[in-house]
Parts: C-alpha cells; sequence; structure tokens
C-alpha cells in the first residue's frame, strides 16, 4: 500500500496474484520479508520450473532443516539449562548464552533457508536473509548482515520516513535510536526487548558519529579476529535480554555471569 502510495509500483489489477503475495506461505511467518515491487513482478508473469531450481531449492531445504533442527535444537538444550536454572553461574553461564546465540541463529537464518527453497520449487525467488552474521567486525556491518529484509524494511519505512540522516545530525541519531527501539518493540511488547534494542542503539551509535557504520566488507582475515570477537561479545550481552523471561530475570542472569570464576 505505501509502494503504491509512493508511485514505487502500479496498483496490482489481478486479484490472485495479489492474494497470492499477500498470503505466500514459505514467507508468511518469519520471512524474508519480501516487498510488493520485488515479488508480484514474479507472480503476474509465467514462471518456469527447471532442474537447477529444484536441486537449489531442495539443497537450502536440507540445509534449513540442519541448522534447525541440528544446531538450533542442540544449543536450545544448553540455553536452556543455563537461563532455567538459578545455581548456574560463571563460565557455565556464559557458555549458555552463546549456546542461545547459536540457537537463535539457526532458528532464524534456518527458517529463512527453507523458506527460500521452498519458494524456489514455486519458480519464485526470495532474497538472502542472513549472511554470517557472527563474522561481522562491528555492529554496523553485523546489521548489515543480520535478517537483512527486516532491516532494509526499517530504513525504508521508517528510518527514512523520519528524515533519514537529511535533517542534522541530531535528528539522524534520533531517528537511529527510534529504528532500534522499534525493532525491539517489533519482538513483543516487552521491557526486555526495548532494553535489547536499546543496548544496540548505544554501541552502534558511536559508530554512527564516526561514520564507520559504512565500512566496506573487505575479505575477511585473522587480523580482524579481536572486532569480531567484541562485536560478538556485545551482541551476546544484549541476547541475555532477548532470552530472559523478564528484566529482573536478565538482570540477575547477568549477574551470575560475573559469578563463579575461581
Amino acid at each position: 500500500t505505501v509502494d503504491v502510495y509512493r508511485k514505487q509500483i502500479p496498483p496490482c489489477r489481478d486479484f490472485v496474484a495479489f492474494a497470492t503475495y499477500v498470503s505466500f506461505f514459505p514467507q508468511l511467518v518469519a520471512g524474508p520479508i519480501e516487498r510488493a515491487t520485488r515479488l508480484l513482478p514474479q507472480m503476474l508473469k509465467e514462471r518456469k520450473l527447471n532442474a537447477i531450481s529444484v536441486r537449489v531449492g531442495w539443497r537450502l531445504i536440507c540445509w534449513g532443516v540442519f541448522k534447525k533442527v541440528v544446531i538450533a535444537d542442540s544449543a536450545a538444550m544448553y540455553a536452556n539449562a543455563a537461563f532455567g536454572n538459578d545455581a548456574v553461574a560463571g563460565p557455565v553461564m556464559v557458555l549458555g548464552v552463546v549456546a542461545f546465540a547459536l540457537q537463535i541463529y539457526g532458528d532464524f537464518s534456518g527458517y529463512s533457508d527453507i523458506a527460500i527453497g521452498t519458494a524456489r520449487l514455486f519458480g519464485i525467488r526470495l532474497r538472502s536473509n542472513f549472511r554470517f552474521p557472527y563474522f561481522s567486525r562491528d555492529l554496523g556491518e553485523f546489521w548489515r548482515r543480520w535478517h537483512v529484509s527486516l532491516n532494509t524494511w526499517f530504513r525504508d519505512y521508517l528510518y527514512i520516513p523520519l528524515g533519514g540522516s537529511r535533517m542534522g545530525r541530531g535528528r539522524s541519531l534520533l531517528n537511529v535510536v527510534v529504528v532500534f527501539l522499534v525493532s525491539g518493540l517489533w519482538h513483543g511488547a516487552d521491557w526486555k526487548f526495548v532494553t535489547w534494542g536499546a543496548i544496540h542503539a548505544a554501541f552502534f551509535v558511536p559508530l554512527f558519529v564516526l561514520g564507520h557504520n559504512r565500512r566496506p566488507e573487505a575479505g575477511w582475515s585473522w587480523r580482524q579476529a579481536p572486532g569480531a570477537l567484541w562485536t560478538f561479545a556485545v551482541v551476546c550481552f544484549a541476547w541475555v535480554f532477548f532470552r530472559a523471561d523478564d528484566m529482573a530475570h536478565a538482570l540477575d542472569c547477568l549477574a551470575r555471569m560475573g559469578q563463579g570464576w575461581s
């Protein structure tokens, strides 16, 4: 509707194509979030299925199921044991947080792979949604690699309409913070999700001020490992609030992470 209002796409007069776009089941639940500008044209034209699409589709489906069942579900056992036991502290709690980071990546990216692969079996191409986010050198790069379709959606339909970077540095910083807070609310109406978004905003704003949030993604090397480890640590710190039952539970988990190292 917004794209039609902006005249970026003409109104769809084909009810079947429009209904298919709105209800296209592979990506309906968790993404990738597709735009009408990209998906509707594919549904309005004839599609031809070939052996390559079927092979690529099934490969993505199998890889997504592997991420979900083998990686995510296995990591979930350790994450649930750490977050569900008040006696767990120190390095075991830290490992539980890392396990949750693997779990949520396996869940989200695995589902995206299954959705993209299933769509390929119908001759529909969905955009890539996760690009090895835990190898990011800084938080700006992380958000260009994590849930790409959601982040570009927030950019185009929230950040830019708020003024983007066109209304001065102060307003740009405010817009960035608003986007991160709303991205937290998108996951649930709870203070723990707002806090998760606020933590990412707090670590992203310095990069934005220094102009490092859009550094080119050069080839990865071991010299960039310290930056990647720091970014992963910040992301895991924020994941504590995402996984905890509530704010009190999140603060208790953080406190236990600092205990029992002797």
